[in-house]
């Protein structure tokens, strides 16, 4: 007799999502002027490519940043995210992607845009090695302020 295969719902890993929070968290701040003000920006060069980081709103605890891949002559469509930094937890979480809009802890799937359950754990892994990219082969096109 067939067994009939049961899906186990998702859930989310908090304790690995809260370890990518804090690893990016670092990274980024590796990244931004120590004492960031809205407009500050920070373009590295990569490898062929551009990347830029944004800051887009500064408060007592939180900074948010717009990052995104700024070539010239894009031979498909770049990724563009906002990332919050929480000054008070050391974290920093993808609150926003360019095709998403506001990304949710999780999604039902199948959903209308096939967005995948875990679609926000995926993008921070994606922040991570981005920012981890950066740091090990960007040059930075402004002097840092150390």
């Amino acid at each position: 007799m067939a067994e009939i295969a049961h899906k186990k719902p998702y859930h989310v890993d908090f304790v690995e999502l809260m370890r990518m929070y804090e690893t990016n968290y670092a990274k980024l701040n590796a990244l931004l002027p120590k004492q960031p003000s809205v407009g500050d920006v920070r373009c590295y060069q990569a490898a062929n490519n551009s990347y830029q980081i944004q800051v887009g709103e500064v408060t007592k605890y939180t900074t948010l940043v717009d990052i995104c891949q700024s070539d010239d002559v894009p031979m498909f469509p770049l990724p563009k995210m906002s990332v919050r930094l929480y000054h008070d937890a050391r974290v920093a979480e993808v609150c926003s992607s360019a095709n998403l809009g506001r990304v949710k802890p999780r999604y039902e799937y199948p959903n209308d845009k096939m967005v995948q359950k875990d679609e926000k754990a995926q993008l921070n892994r994606f922040l991570g090695d981005w920012l981890s990219f950066c740091l090990r082969h960007g040059i930075s096109r402004t002097p840092l302020n150390i």
